[in-house]
């Protein structure tokens, strides 16, 4: 464990000293953890099995004591599961280790520590300058129903006197299932679950209801010094909820809009301070599945969310994985496809999120195999023998230094495709001081990609920072690089990671600043016309993929 910091004692002294807002959390990259199956109290690695659903043991003391491990990733806010109690016992699909079905809002789950345990969390996170994230469930509460008395329009009885602090049907809309989800007064007010484990869905029309969850938000916020919240089934609550909602939190906001249109969630960036990037998320898992899928789309979805919402992407949450959804790797076994789609969220004007145990390469599938026991990875955090690790690592750092970046404004400046994609299996995307280089053409490719303006300036070394190979700009800008085996290319000034002081690449960047350096681009003389150069790439061993 690293030696406390001087901000720790001073996050002790100054209650709610982050006070972070979404300008502040727009810096930040986070790492998300299903609590119960990242580390134990005491280290022990108990088995886990994914599809049992049952409690494995995590803890926030276990958290707390693997806290170097999410740093040393260069993260620096952590998201965790729902803290509230939740049902007890085991209900048709296992038990509530996960967090996600509350009944005593107004207690802490047990399952995972005392509320010492959760303010020592904080304290650990906010000494080391990091945030934490709460996931809060707002739409719903769950009882385990009784499926011998009689059902109302298919949804069982539910003893509602086991839930706190709304303990009476009154306080819930009709039950009614969802059947319509093109129908917005359906989502809203119908229920979430099925006839095994039905989650009765709170009446937030009712003002009383209002009030007390606006009371709540308030005082767990305070409590617990949070700095920031991400909102479950968020689109299942009325609009002009969330407003109020946020105001009484009085801490950052991101919300789950589980929906692949941005005409859709674009009205939610109105009523919060952020979304998680679903329309992204589906374009981006769909372009590097495999070659054949359609990178278009990504730049097509993006420019629509730049257009549409309130903040841009900027107002987005990125990402590959999550625990709703199956990891990227476990539908694809080519790296090449992997590390090419982690390098999107660093890219995009959103926070980048990662959910815990990518960096493992862990490949569980849907819910509940993406929800495995981290502590069976015995955490190894060599980047020799976990390259998804080091990539992330660099991509963090990269980040960070390109935020610092004198004479760029990365956080304000868009993210633009530089040279349209059209069918081509390559992606070029511009954010100053960075330029990604992506394919899904996998890992028996090659690839060479050429730019007129790579954004990076002119006659400039430019470092893979994910690689450390050196390029050099020419005299109008352009670049024309190669990487083998499919691999995804972040391109970055060596001027910067000097000027910022970063440890990426350093000996390279070091004897480049000593005038050491070799160009490793192509021989001018050999260089393509600017016209042959606009998006060239040379592949090999997939040529009868591309015809």
């Amino acid at each position: 464990m690293k030696a406390p910091h001087l901000s720790l004692v001073l996050s002790a002294l100054t209650a709610g000293a982050f006070a972070a807002s979404a300008a502040d959390w727009q810096k930040r990259s986070i790492y998300q953890v299903v609590v119960d199956r990242f580390a134990t109290s005491d280290g022990s690695s108990p088995p886990c099995f994914t599809g049992d659903r049952r409690y494995c043991g995590g803890t926030w003391d276990g958290l707390i004591n693997k806290l170097d491990y999410i740093e040393n990733m260069g993260f620096d806010a952590v998201w965790i599961s729902p803290i509230v109690a939740n049902v007890a016992g085991n209900t048709s699909y296992g038990e509530a280790y996960h967090g996600y079905w509350p009944s005593d809002i107004n207690n802490l789950n047990p399952h995972f520590g005392t509320p010492d345990d959760l303010k020592n969390l904080v304290t650990a996170l906010h000494g080391r300058g990091m945030y934490l994230m709460v996931d809060v469930v707002v739409n719903h509460m769950v009882a385990l129903p009784d499926n011998t008395s009689a059902s109302t329009a298919g949804v069982p009885a539910l003893d509602y006197s086991t839930i706190t602090p709304f303990g009476t049907s009154t306080d819930y809309h009709a039950p009614c299932f969802i059947q319509d989800y093109n129908n917005q007064t359906d989502v809203e007010q119908c229920w979430l679950g099925d006839v095994n484990l039905p989650l009765a869905d709170l009446n937030t029309e009712n003002q009383t209801t209002v009030d007390i969850m606006y009371q709540w938000i308030g005082d767990l916020v305070k409590t617990y010094d949070i700095d920031g919240l991400r909102i479950d089934t968020a689109k299942h609550i009325r609009k002009d909820f969330w407003p109020g909602f946020a105001s009484a939190a009085g801490v950052f906001t991101i919300a789950e809009i589980l929906e692949g249109s941005t005409d859709y969630t674009a009205p939610y960036t109105q009523v919060l301070d952020s979304i998680l990037d679903y329309p992204t998320y589906f374009a981006l898992t769909d372009g590097f599945k495999s070659a054949s899928g359609n990178l278009s789309n990504i730049a097509n979805i993006i420019t629509q969310a730049q257009k549409s919402y309130k903040g841009g992407a900027f107002s987005t949450g990125a990402f590959l994985d999550n625990h709703d959804q199956p990891r990227f790797a476990s539908t694809t076994s080519d790296q090449s496809l992997v590390r090419n789609a982690m390098v999107l969220p660093y890219i995009h004007d959103g926070i980048p999120i990662v959910y815990y145990g990518q960096e493992q390469g862990f490949q569980g599938a849907s819910d509940p195999d993406n929800r495995e026991a981290l502590w069976l990875s015995d955490y190894v955090d060599d980047p020799a023998q976990r390259p998804l690790l080091d990539q992330l690592g660099r991509l963090n750092a990269a980040r960070k230094a390109a935020i610092s970046a004198p004479g760029y404004s990365f956080l304000e400046s868009p993210m633009k495709f530089v040279s349209p994609p059209g069918e081509a299996p390559t992606i070029a995307i511009s954010k100053p001081p960075l330029l990604a280089l992506l394919t899904n053409l996998g890992n028996q490719s090659t690839v060479v990609y050429g730019l007129p303006d790579a954004g990076l300036g002119n006659n400039t070394a430019v470092i893979d920072i994910l690689n450390c190979a050196q390029w050099r700009t020419g005299e109008t800008g352009e670049i024309h690089v190669k990487r083998e085996h499919g691999m995804p290319q972040v391109l970055m000034p060596a001027s910067v990671l000097s000027a910022m002081n970063s440890t990426l690449c350093r000996d390279v960047v070091t004897k480049l600043a000593a005038g050491q350096g070799t160009d490793s681009g192509a021989p001018r003389e050999n260089r393509q016309s600017l016209v042959a150069i606009m998006f060239a790439f040379v592949v090999t061993g997939l040529s009868m993929m591309l015809v």
